[in-house]
């Protein structure tokens, strides 16, 4: 569950990802407004991490960009490093690029292959609890009763269009700019309103076949 809180953030998430997308090889050239189109999380075992996946149109290209907003810095993420965050309830954030924060990454290839573990939004006003849903359906699975390991990935090659992942059992595919395209065997996908069918979010692959 992801408790949303009514506060104050600077920078705000709209000016993050307006000032961040451009400087990715994987933003569409050219001096595109960035709209967002909806967000969407994912839940945190411990409770500590946020995990926030925000759809956004850059021109004519759909783009998927995953965050992760920390209490501390992530040791060995330097790299994915975005910016800090000043929240007004939680204090100061460190926000990550997603797939450079492996808590992330297990978590999108959990939800990915068995379409369970996508984070209820919930807030409290007036000593009341209200539902904050999101405006993006997900839909995942695919996988066997199997228990099997989804931590560890390292990233292997990442391109303008998607980013792949390894670990010791599986191949995960993430794609940044999304597409239309139907449910793959293993993997996530999502729609929207307005949306004339579902984009592909993940793709997980065996590589014991």
């Amino acid at each position: 569950m992801a408790i949303l809180h009514r506060a104050t953030i600077k920078p705000t998430k709209a000016e993050l990802l307006t000032q961040w997308i451009p400087s990715r090889t994987w933003c569409p050239p050219g001096a595109h407004p960035i709209a967002v189109i909806g967000a969407f999380r994912y839940d945190d075992p411990d409770g500590r991490v946020g995990m926030e996946t925000h759809v956004v149109r850059a021109g004519d290209v759909t783009l998927q960009i995953p965050l992760t907003y920390r209490d501390e810095p992530l040791v060995g993420a330097e790299d994915a490093l975005i910016t800090q965050m000043e929240h007004s309830v939680l204090g100061t954030r460190w926000v990550y690029d997603g797939l450079g924060d492996p808590l992330f990454v297990t978590m999108l290839a959990a939800v990915s292959m068995t379409g369970q573990g996508e984070a209820l939004g919930m807030a409290r006003f007036d000593d009341r609890w209200y539902i904050a849903p999101s405006n993006i359906r997900l839909r995942g699975g695919g996988w066997t009763g199997e228990r099997v390991p989804v931590d560890n990935f390292e990233l292997e090659s990442e391109g303008p269009d998607s980013a792949v992942l390894r670990n010791d059992r599986f191949e995960l595919t993430v794609h940044r700019r999304l597409e239309l395209g139907p449910q793959p065997a293993i993997g996530l996908r999502a729609s929207w309103d307005g949306l004339t069918g579902d984009v592909v979010l993940a793709v997980i692959r065996d590589r014991q076949d």
